[in-house]
């Protein structure tokens, strides 16, 4: 494929795993978004500021927006996004929790190619 050919749109993955070591102050945060944001209507405040307080994944998704990620970068826009959060169990020793299978997956691909 030629590079008038190559799609201009890119597909980023990230997968992250963030320890909470601090509920209260996630919270806080999250609520505090919610508070400064003045194009939430009230019943989607009232929902969202019960989601954060009640679910400390909920409260991580409201503070993270992927446009942050990329709008530094230059020459990209965001055209699309869609993120969500959830509570596991994290064992960093554990095979399961290798984040570079996928990366060792994709070299060998390289390598072959």
């Amino acid at each position: 494929m030629s590079t008038t050919e190559t799609s201009r749109f890119v597909r980023l993955r990230v997968e992250l795993i963030v320890e909470v070591d601090d509920e209260n102050a996630l919270t806080k945060a999250a609520l505090g978004q919610i508070a400064g944001d003045p194009e939430i209507p009230g019943d989607e405040r009232a929902h969202a500021e019960n989601a954060v307080t009640e679910d400390t994944a909920e409260a991580v998704a409201y503070l993270v927006d992927p446009f942050d990620l990329v709008s530094e970068v230059p020459g990209v826009e965001l055209a699309q996004a869609s993120w969500s959060s959830e509570q596991i169990d994290y064992d960093p020793d554990s095979p399961d929790w290798d984040l570079d299978e996928d990366d060792d997956a994709g070299d060998e691909e390289e390598e072959a190619g």
